[in-house]
């Protein structure tokens, strides 16, 4: 048996000397599926296809033409189309809805023999940060089931977290990878807004939504990256010409806000500051130069993206009307098709975005709202770009808070949306951010994860994957329990 924190290194090396197969490997994490998913929830479907992706796999192998993600057993976000396959967003209005083509990064993964296990739960549309709002049920935390996986990416966090894939691939729109990454205690990684190409997913908020991976380390993330990056001419926003930061030889900066951190105090856990601070002395040892920084717009940017976002929300979910695909519920006329059709296929967070849409598009206001919070963001990517002539990487906790019970903020979507603190100025600024576990917290008797995150200026996965391996160095795995803390 083959263990269930399996890197994708080790099982290159081990499907390499023929000392395991991708079919063997395959039905490993398939025995984790069945072991863990009645509890957990993450995948909504295993896909029977897997066996024969596996077996092709082998065949390239013993043909000498294994690639870095040969045989590779994947699991996939719900809103990332493979053909054939359903790709529901986990919305009932798209509940029957097969993909007529593959999502680029799915081609550039099947040209390399890669084994997708099925597809995992989400946020409805990518809108939550629990995976509370999905139509098919919570995604629960692998650490304790009586807290959430995070969101909107819960199911791709928790497969991973649970054995039931080597990697994962989700997308992260104001932190949908690195959030429930932290949650789930594994690396998640939200790319430079377009080095991976959309073309494929399902859109949320188009100007922010970016695919990215989640794996078990810094390493299997960056081997995962390498292989779905590059330019698409069937996504207008692919980076024609991305200018790769390297990591220099000099002794790298941290830049800490301190002063946002400070006075958000009211908002953070007391154990994640902790967690934060001790992570920045073990970088500090590492060799690591730690400079505190000023970035007062760190506080404007939740109320900017919750505008930006819905605005973009409202526009991308008009194609769904029940007409061209998905749920279709016919009435005497077309207006009244409509309605019912959005009122009873979408469920009540997407309806909540797409009113508060519609509303700051609308006349009279575009300018008040949707004018202004994109003048905003202006100034977040200034300042960004201002903060990375003095120092290489940007240091904050991922999320504010350890994953939280399931139903603790669902009857305050203020408390929610605030779980996105450290993450959305990221997405707006279109940067690099990774997650990378940073030990834990105890609540109750279960030890909870806790991440850090790492940013740095566009085009610097690179940077990120130094810090980010340097800091999971100091950091022992207990194999039996899945857990990383400090030495």
């Amino acid at each position: 048996m083959i263990k269930k924190n399996t890197t994708i290194k080790e099982a290159q090396i081990l499907l390499g000397s023929k000392k395991v197969s991708a079919s063997e490997l395959l039905d490993s994490v398939l025995v984790n599926i069945k072991e863990t998913n009645k509890d957990i929830n993450a995948f909504l479907e295993v896909f029977d296809s897997a066996k024969i992706l596996a077996k092709n796999a082998d065949k390239e192998i013993a043909g000498g033409r294994q690639k870095p993600l040969t045989g590779i057993p994947i699991a996939i976000k719900d809103n990332i189309l493979i053909k054939g396959k359903i790709a529901s967003a986990s919305s009932k209005i798209l509940e029957p809805y097969k993909a007529t083509y593959d999502a680029t990064v799915i081609s550039k993964m099947k040209s390399q023999y890669a084994v997708f296990v099925g597809r995992t739960n989400m946020d409805e549309f990518a809108m939550g940060g629990s995976t509370e709002n999905s139509a098919f049920g919570v995604t629960k935390n692998p650490h304790d089931i009586s807290r959430v996986s995070g969101g909107s990416s819960g199911g791709s966090a928790a497969s991973v977290a649970v054995g039931g894939a080597i990697a994962s691939l989700g997308s992260d729109t104001g932190g949908s990878i690195r959030q429930p990454a932290a949650f789930c205690g594994v690396v998640g990684l939200k790319p430079t807004y377009g080095t991976v190409s959309r073309c494929g997913l399902i859109a949320m908020a188009s100007s922010l939504d970016q695919i990215g991976p989640m794996a078990q380390t810094v390493e299997d993330v960056e081997i995962v990256f390498n292989e779905i990056k590059g330019v698409d001419h069937m996504d207008g926003t692919s980076c024609l010409n991305p200018k790769w930061q390297k990591t220099p030889e000099r002794k790298l900066t941290i830049g800490i806000p301190k002063d946002f951190l400070k006075n958000k105090n009211k908002d953070i856990d007391t154990g994640v500051l902790e967690s934060f601070y001790a992570s920045i002395e073990v970088m500090k040892k590492q060799g690591y130069e730690i400079k505190e920084i000023s970035f007062a717009e760190f506080d404007s940017a939740l109320a900017a993206y919750y505008i930006i976002m819905p605005a973009e929300v409202s526009s991308n979910l008009a194609r769904i009307d029940g007409v061209r695909y998905g749920l279709s519920i016919d009435e005497k006329n077309l207006t009244s098709s409509y309605s019912h059709t959005r009122g009873c296929g979408f469920g009540k967070e997407v309806r909540r975005r797409i009113l508060l849409g519609t509303f700051v598009l609308s006349a009279g206001y575009y300018d008040s709202y949707y004018g202004n919070a994109n003048l905003v963001r202006r100034h977040i990517k200034s300042a960004f770009s201002e903060a990375f002539i003095d120092v290489d990487i940007i240091a904050t906790p991922t999320t504010p808070t350890p994953a939280f019970k399931i139903g603790e903020k669902t009857k305050n979507p203020i408390l929610m949306y605030l779980e996105d603190l450290f993450t959305v100025p990221v997405n707006l600024a279109g940067i690099p951010a990774i997650s990378v576990p940073a030990g834990s917290v105890l609540r109750g008797d279960k030890k909870i994860p806790l991440g850090i995150q790492f940013i740095a200026d566009s085009f610097g996965e690179d940077l990120l994957f130094k810090v980010g391996k340097d800091m999971e160095s100091v950091l022992e795995k207990d194999d039996s329990r899945g857990e990383k803390r400090f030495n």
